[in-house]
């Protein structure tokens, strides 16, 4: 057994030694190395050696298949070179050509339009902070003047965590402003901040309505604030955005939380006022929620209501980057068609 061995080493080295190609490289691995290969076969009938001589040949068989092995990856990796270069040096190069264009990243047209909104209240000295996306209860609801029997939860189609009966129940916040309760809780008047981040509601999607959607929350509050400041506030805002010529509207709206509540609407850019399907023949179109804040929120956060006043606003970021842009479905925002965001 030794001497058939040795003879299978340098027949198999000898072989070795005449490849040039792949392919016959390949064909001597299966031959030599293979499973059916004399090798592996020697090494399947040592238990029928005597047990004196089972020792001696298994340490040969071994010694044979690791030389062969050895060899083996040193003419793959010598075959694998010469072919790389005779790809190479039989290629011929035009520098002259153009360099293949390289696809740049660009920011979400969501994203886009929130860092465009906070930078123009962040040039009327507001300052961009974040909060929490899993909230509780008493900031969500309880401390914004919305107790568990109020109605007005009704129009919050909550993703609860918990259990809703809990006064510290978690949830998915609704609204972004439980950050005014944040906010007004850590920091002294004066307050000037706006507070961008992703609500949810449990709602069925179409083409206008999502279950997650971004706002922007905004506050304000001071000595001596008054509804004149929150309108120049809103106008300035309503200007920077959709242009100097644009009409804005204030009118009535209730909010729990705020204290006279109002909407801000925009002129229809469709139809100029004039009445159309976009604006549903008003021709204007709603973009934010405000109010002056409630004296009872301001309370409730150890600010004097007698002393200090304030405001506050929240807007919905696809709406407005649905209008601004004339974007027909808000699915498309959240599809990852690449057809769709390479238009921002």
């Amino acid at each position: 057994m030794p001497q058939e061995l040795d003879q299978l080493e340098s027949t198999a080295l000898l072989e070795l030694s005449a490849v040039e190609t792949l392919p016959h490289l390949e064909e001597w691995r299966v031959r030599y190395l293979g499973k059916k290969s004399a090798l592996t076969s020697a090494l399947r009938g040592l238990a029928s050696l005597p047990a004196d001589q089972r020792k001696a040949v298994g340490a040969r068989a071994n010694s044979v298949k690791i030389r062969l092995q050895t060899d083996y990856e040193a003419k793959l990796h010598a075959l694998s070179l010469s072919g790389i270069d005779e790809s190479i040096g039989g290629a011929s190069i035009d520098v002259t050509l153009p360099g293949r264009p390289v696809p740049l990243g660009r920011l979400h047209p969501i994203t886009q339009v929130i860092q465009e909104i906070c930078s123009v209240f962040a040039r009327m000295g507001f300052q961009v902070i974040d909060g929490p996306e899993v909230e509780r209860d008493y900031y969500n609801f309880e401390a914004l003047n919305i107790p568990q029997d109020h109605p007005a939860r009704d129009m919050f189609a909550t993703l609860w965590l918990d259990s809703k009966e809990d006064r510290a129940a978690r949830l998915l916040r609704t609204h972004t402003s439980p950050m005014q309760i944040r906010i007004m809780e850590e920091h002294k008047p004066p307050l000037r901040f706006v507070v961008p981040g992703r609500t949810y509601r449990y709602e069925a999607t179409d083409a206008t309505h999502d279950w997650m959607f971004h706002q922007v929350e905004g506050l304000a509050v001071d000595t001596d604030i008054t509804l004149r400041d929150l309108k120049e506030t809103l106008f300035e805002f309503c200007r920077s955005v959709f242009g100097r010529d644009t009409g804005v509207r204030f009118r009535c709206d209730y909010f729990p939380f705020v204290e006279p509540g109002g909407e801000v609407a925009i002129e229809c850019f469709q139809c100029k006022g004039g009445g159309c399907r976009l604006c549903g023949s008003t021709g204007w179109l709603e973009i934010l929620g405000t109010g002056m804040v409630h004296p009872d929120v301001l309370a409730r956060c150890g600010i004097d209501p007698s002393v200090y006043s304030g405001f506050a606003f929240g807007m919905g970021v696809e709406r407005i980057t649905i209008l601004r842009y004339g974007v027909d479905d808000i699915r498309h925002f959240y599809s990852g068609d690449f057809r769709f965001l390479r238009q921002f």
